[in-house]
């Protein structure tokens, strides 16, 4: 620390909580309950410390407001109180604290003991370590807020016609060779005409940004030579990640990452941002102390009521963020607004949600924070995406969060795996998986679109891998492949990992196209995963959290162009059929004035209606299901009644050919093959036009018919 320049602390406004240029100065404002004083500490642009006291408190907020201080100014706070863990209390001066409301963040986490609050000697953590940490930790970095929006639209893509992409801002283009070197894996990469243009061509209708909140690697990484890289260890809730910017970590990244929105809004793309609110970066008891661990330890965390020395963990992450403490959820609340407000995203999802819901112990439908968000202005107009789970009892809330939430789906996922897999789970979860999972969503009032179905994620197998692994390979984690889930769902087709056997690599191919197309068929939210259009392999790696290398980043220079157009053509199919895209569920009833058929009906292979003892027989691996597109439920924007085509899919999971017999009138007077999964790209060569009667199915194949009718 150099001596203090002649700089005046003016006493400022408590309000609002930050650091905020108003074109002469800077206010700077920071909550802490337990506080006895705090400093705030300029950083000349060489790293010169100058420490300033914050003379005011009101209502437990410490402020002051310096002339002169603008943008690109870096700054943190050290607060004094009471050390003492047994307590809750973990004040230490010695440590240099970021700003919980920092927009910008500048500098790295480097791995060294002033990070921690004690010595790691002390077992017990009673002796506060002294030495300094602000050498080793990121600071915060006053910004400019003024951004050129005029003519940025949100596309405000209705729930039922959106496929969401979830995508890592660097894994996108790291290797993407018609993106400049500079800009890979960058916000302005993702921007890069070439990656938009990829999403367009596919029919994306929004990309789900794996977390973008500044986050720092845990120790245990760092000691390990990896770093964390899907980004689920959140240090500032502002702060768009500055590794990710090419301009600099100097508040060009908030520019860089606002630019970027308005580029993909250009495109017709919707932003939604994977969010990290149930825990932060700085972990249990023994972790470091980087924010709110040294401003207000017991006021943010939920600590271990009968040893306030530990963390309650409902995260698996060592910690969990207090969210029954007004000053936590206002945090929240201001966070989520910004991005909407001033960084214009489209929604978010959030990383387990059921950690958000706990009141005391027990996940609550009625939690404060379920009330804020529903009675938010702002908040509650976007897309809200919960992770319906986190790791404490009972946190598995699949079908239980309130609208207008809609939720991971988590039930699709282990319902498609296992069918394709070859267990032996009969069709009767598969019906309402495919139809929107009414079983999970009907009762509350909510839509199909509640169901985000997806099959693969950015944890666990990619779609290639699923096919191909039945057994994880995380060695490169350095965890002895212990870690990342050991029960996939997966078959590998019947050789374990890379083969050159021509019939295994077809299986392999077509089970692929199998997932995709029921993913992309049912009623409901599709998400895709990136990478899984292109034939991306983590080789096995089920839990590559850590891995920010080739393992990870999609490889544009091995890409499945078949399975590509796959993806492209069966997307352009639900894109032009509504049926597919459902806004209320199915009914089953019959339809007046067509001679008998139903808005939803279901075959079995034997041509007629599935049978109750169908139903339950988990031996039969063939159905098909019957929509009727002049049964539709919902009118379009001008109010006139929305009519489409009809369509028979086939679904036969089993290994071997299986006859079925496609239904005559009033059903159909004829079918036109449209998507084969037994084709590479999913187009039937020519017109494919089937009479009804026996047809032979492929195995393990999909099949979608339209419906022709005589005049």
């Amino acid at each position: 620390m150099t001596a203090s320049p002649a700089v005046e602390v003016l006493p400022g406004s408590p309000t609002p909580l930050g650091a905020h240029w108003d074109g002469t100065g800077t206010n700077f404002a920071l909550w802490s309950a337990g506080a006895h004083a705090v400093d705030l500490c300029l950083f000349d642009p060489d790293g010169a410390e100058h420490r300033h006291p914050l003379t005011e408190s009101t209502h437990q907020v410490w402020h002051g407001r310096v002339t002169g201080i603008g943008p690109g100014q870096r700054y943190g706070y050290r607060v004094h109180g009471s050390y003492d863990p047994p307590t809750g209390h973990r004040y230490n001066p010695a440590k240099l604290l970021l700003d919980p409301y920092a927009r910008a963040v500048d500098g790295g986490l480097q791995l060294h003991p002033s990070l921690f609050g004690h010595p790691a000697d002390a077992v017990d953590g009673s002796v506060p370590d002294e030495r300094d940490s602000a050498p080793h930790v990121p600071r915060g970095v006053v910004v400019h807020d003024t951004f050129p929006w005029d003519g940025d639209r949100a596309p405000r893509t209705s729930w039922s016609d959106t496929v969401i992409y979830e995508v890592h801002v660097k894994g996108a283009t790291m290797r993407h060779p018609d993106v400049p070197a500079q800009l890979r894996g960058t916000y302005a990469g993702l921007a890069h005409p070439a990656f938009i243009e990829h999403l367009r061509s596919l029919g994306v209708t929004a990309v789900e940004l794996l977390p973008v909140h500044h986050f720092v690697s845990e120790p245990h990484l760092l000691r390990r030579g990896l770093t964390n890289y899907w980004g689920y260890n959140t240090l500032g809730f502002f702060a768009p990640h500055a590794a990710y910017s090419a301009s600099g970590s100097g508040g060009g990244q908030v520019t860089e990452f606002k630019t970027m929105v308005k580029a993909l809004h250009a495109a017709g793309i919707e932003v939604i941002l994977d969010v990290v609110y149930n825990h932060t970066a700085e972990g249990d008891q023994t972790g470091p102390t980087l924010s709110f661990k040294g401003i207000d330890n017991g006021g943010y965390y939920r600590l271990d009521p009968q040893n306030p020395a530990r963390y309650t963990d409902y995260t698996g992450c060592g910690n969990t963020l207090d969210v029954r403490r007004p000053t936590v959820l206002a945090l929240l609340m201001d966070s989520l607004r910004y991005w909407v407000t001033e960084m214009h995203v489209d929604g978010f999802r959030f990383d387990l949600a059921s950690a958000l819901a706990r009141s005391m112990h027990d996940v609550d439908r009625l939690s404060a924070f379920f009330d804020v968000v529903h009675q938010d202005p702002v908040v509650s107009r976007v897309k809200l995406i919960a992770e319906p789970w986190d790791v404490g009892p009972g946190g598995y809330q699949v079908g239980n969060f309130p609208p207008p939430w809609t939720e991971w789906n988590g039930k699709y996922r282990d319902t498609v795996r296992d069918v394709w897999s070859g267990a032996h789970v009969g069709v009767r979860d598969l019906a309402y998986r495919l139809t929107g999972s009414s079983d999970l969503y009907r009762s509350d009032g909510r839509r199909p679109f509640a169901s985000i179905n997806f099959v693969t994620a950015h944890d666990g197998f990619t779609m290639a891998d699923l096919v191909a692994y039945e057994h994880k390979r995380n060695e490169a984690n350095g965890e002895d492949n212990r870690d990342g889930e050991n029960h996939n769902r997966n078959w590998n087709s019947g050789v374990e990992g890379p083969t050159d056997d021509p019939e295994i690599t077809a299986l392999r191919a077509r089970q692929v196209r199998n997932l995709l197309a029921t993913l992309l068929l049912s009623t409901g939210v599709p998400m895709l995963t990136a990478g899984d259009e292109l034939g991306r392999t983590q080789r096995g790696n089920n839990n590559a959290y850590c891995q920010d290398n080739e393992l990870s980043w999609l490889d544009w220079t091995q890409v499945d162009e078949d399975l590509r157009a796959f993806v492209a053509h069966v997307l352009a199919l639900r894109r032009s059929a509504p049926v597919l895209r459902q806004e209320a569920f199915f009914e089953g009833h019959e339809l007046p004035g067509t001679g008998g058929t139903r808005d939803l009906a279901w075959f079995a292979p034997g041509g007629g209606q599935l049978t109750t003892a169908d139903w339950f027989d988990t031996g039969l691996q063939t159905v098909g299901m019957y929509l009727d597109g002049r049964g539709i439920r919902h009118r379009d924007a001008l109010g006139r009644p929305v009519v489409d085509d009809c369509y028979l899919v086939w679904l036969h999971a089993g290994p071997e050919p299986v006859t079925v017999q496609l239904p005559d009138a009033p059903w159909a007077d004829g079918y036109e093959l449209v998507v084969s999964t037994e084709y590479a790209t999913g187009a039937p060569p020519g017109t494919a036009i089937v009479a009804p009667g026996p047809v032979e199915l492929p195995g393990r194949c999909v099949w979608v018919l339209k419906v022709l009718r005589r005049p």
